[in-house]
């Protein structure tokens, strides 16, 4: 099965190693490589890809902004340095989501999902008829050391994590482990689109907030502060959920 694909990124850089990781991937065929939005919609609608690569951040016109305009919409997967734009990206049928800088193994397994979606004749751990294997699941947990023992935490009990200089507490539904860890790389270890950071020393999952103010987010009985420089990443997630 072959697909064409179209990258669109205002980035020259991110727009040459996504054309590299393409043309080094079988089955894939790079239909064109542009850095404006507006000719990329001209394209998108006069001549649609099967998979579209599309930055978020662009002047002009952001990619969410495109996606809305286009009627008929190709395999969609945004990429971005901001992972908070997962949870639009869900809302507009976006079938992945790449957080810059991207690995070409992150990549692949992007394109095999799609691909797989495409033709889903394979079994479970086996290889399917393009001879690819199935990509695995994202993981749901990790484990962090807490002084001699690792110690499993599930994504979906984190609560809010809440940052100590060279430290990091952990906040879960059961328990508090502190551990040696920095917000920043904590937070790229995070599941996209379910955490946000809203403040220098904390990050919030989503689906535990119960309350929203300017100042302050109220996650059960803890309120934990927001501040200008996350405040308004935090408004645009609350907005675009906002009846």
């Amino acid at each position: 099965m072959n697909l064409t694909c179209l990258v669109v990124d205002d980035e020259p850089m991110a727009r040459r190693l996504l054309q590299q990781y393409v043309e080094q991937t079988p089955n894939l065929t790079l239909t064109a490589s542009i850095g404006n939005p507006l000719q990329a919609l001209k394209v998108l609608q006069e001549d649609p890809p099967d998979i579209l690569f599309l930055d978020v951040q662009m002047p002009e016109l952001t990619g969410t902004s495109l996606l809305k305009i286009l009627k008929k919409k190709p395999v969609v997967v945004l990429t971005t340095a901001y992972s908070e734009y997962a949870l639009e990206g869900y809302e507009l049928e976006v079938t992945d989501y790449l957080l810059k800088p991207i690995t070409f193994e992150r990549f692949l397994q992007c394109v095999e999902r799609i691909t797989q979606a495409k033709n889903p004749v394979h079994s479970p751990g086996v290889l399917s008829v393009e001879g690819s294997i199935p990509a695995p699941a994202a993981p749901s947990f990790f484990f962090v050391k807490d002084g001699t023992k690792s110690v499993r935490i599930n994504f979906d009990e984190i609560t809010h994590i809440e940052g100590l200089k060279d430290y990091v507490k952990i906040h879960t539904l059961s328990k508090r482990i502190t551990t040696l860890q920095s917000l920043k790389k904590l937070m790229e270890t995070l599941p996209a689109g379910q955490f946000v950071r809203v403040h220098h020393s904390y990050i919030v999952a989503l689906k535990w907030i119960e309350e929203v103010s300017r100042d302050e987010v109220t996650i059960g009985d803890v309120t934990v502060p927001v501040s200008d420089t996350y405040r308004r990443e935090l408004k645009e997630i609350i907005d675009n959920r906002q009846l």
